[in-house]
């Protein structure tokens, strides 16, 4: 009869490191054909895939936001604030009556005009004594930039009342309103009479245009 090993647990442990060994080699080998999974020229991984958790390869940084594009500022519109208003000296001609209405940048920044001013003939007692002017329709109505200290135009103009013969008043005042703002300035009229009727002798402005009218 053979004899028996005298260290069975010796023995036992011998084998269980031996197939260890083997374990770790076989983990070794699939650690090995594995790597790369899931990973492009750039490092990241490919859409759709999942990197081996058994890799150790430190995730690409992600990339940064391309540059915004240059952004050019724009001008705010010119409020009234902002502004200063006046009214030039008559430059009759062929029995019309030629005036411009004047907007003046007097703030520390470039500002905006674009459209027609509100006019309105006041008296004394601050009372609207004529029709409102009409619009000069057909005519371009440029966006006009005022730097600190420029200034845009309207032409005022209406035909003589002594030629049309209509009833006139004579104003004290004219509210001038900046486009698209509430608030207005009083200005002292010095143009005299003023077709008080709305049949003939109507005043029309014109779209603000660069410059003072001069």
């Amino acid at each position: 009869m053979p004899s028996q090993p005298r260290h069975p647990g010796r023995r036992r442990a011998t084998l269980a490191l031996a197939a260890a060994g083997a374990l770790a080699v076989a983990l070794t080998a699939c650690t090995s054909s594995d790597k790369g999974v899931g990973a492009t020229g750039s490092g990241g991984p490919v859409a759709g895939t999942t990197p081996n958790a058994s890799t150790s390869a430190t995730p690409a940084a992600p990339s940064r936001p391309s540059a915004s594009p240059a952004t050019t500022t724009t001008s705010v519109r010119c409020r009234t604030s902002d502004l200063r208003a006046s009214i030039g000296l008559n430059d009759p001609g062929a029995g019309q009556e030629n005036f411009a209405v004047v907007l003046t940048n007097g703030s520390g920044r470039t500002c905006t005009v674009y459209g027609f001013p509100g006019i309105a003939f006041f008296d004394g007692a601050d009372k609207a004594v004529t029709p409102d002017p009409e619009r000069a329709t057909g005519q371009k109505e440029p966006t006009v930039t005022l730097k600190p200290g420029a200034s845009a135009w309207s032409a005022l103009t209406f035909t003589n009342p002594e030629v049309t013969g209509v009833t006139t008043v004579t104003p004290a005042a004219v509210l001038v309103t900046p486009p698209d703002e509430t608030e207005s300035f009083k200005v002292a009229w010095k143009g005299g009479k003023v077709s008080n009727t709305g049949k003939a002798s109507v005043p029309q402005v014109s779209p603000f245009g660069p410059g003072d009218g001069g």
